[in-house]
């Protein structure tokens, strides 16, 4: 199994420190994804803008994963997952959901910005175990800072 408290606030602290390498924005968010295979090795990363400007990290993790088994798979990221996308047909949680991860850790949920995201919601309606560590969020309100204004 890849959880367990300190291994979760381990490989949720590198996302977060990922999203530290999307190119500045002051009109997304920058966040870092990774995904842990069940057994405890990472199997991919990714951060927003990664290779383009409408680069989610969550959907740039999972594109780098194509024919992979992921039911055992957990998806870290430090900003919760969106549910409404303009610039893409499908929304991170749509393309989670569709992986089979069955767990999602991550630190803080989107803030009502640019839209009024339910990923965590519609994660734990489809039986996905969600993993909220509010104790790294100001850490993701420190690198978005420049979105929320801080």
């Amino acid at each position: 199994m890849n959880g367990g408290p300190s291994r979760d606030h381990e490989w949720l602290r590198a996302a977060i420190e990922l999203s530290r390498s999307s190119p500045a924005s002051t009109t997304a968010y920058a966040v870092g994804a990774i995904v842990v295979g069940a057994d405890g090795r990472e199997l991919s990363r990714g951060y927003s803008r990664e290779s383009d400007p409408a680069d989610h990290a969550e959907e740039c993790a999972l594109a780098k994963l194509t024919g992979v088994e992921l039911t055992g798979a957990t998806l870290y990221s430090s900003l919760e997952p969106c549910t409404v996308r303009r610039s893409r047909p499908r929304t991170c949680t749509e393309l989670i959901l569709a992986a089979g991860i069955r767990r999602v850790v991550f630190a803080l949920h989107e803030p009502p910005l640019f839209a009024d995201c339910q990923g965590a919601e519609i994660l734990r309606e489809h039986n996905v175990e969600v993993v909220e560590l509010a104790d790294l969020a100001d850490l993701v309100r420190e690198i978005n800072a420049p979105v929320l204004g801080g």
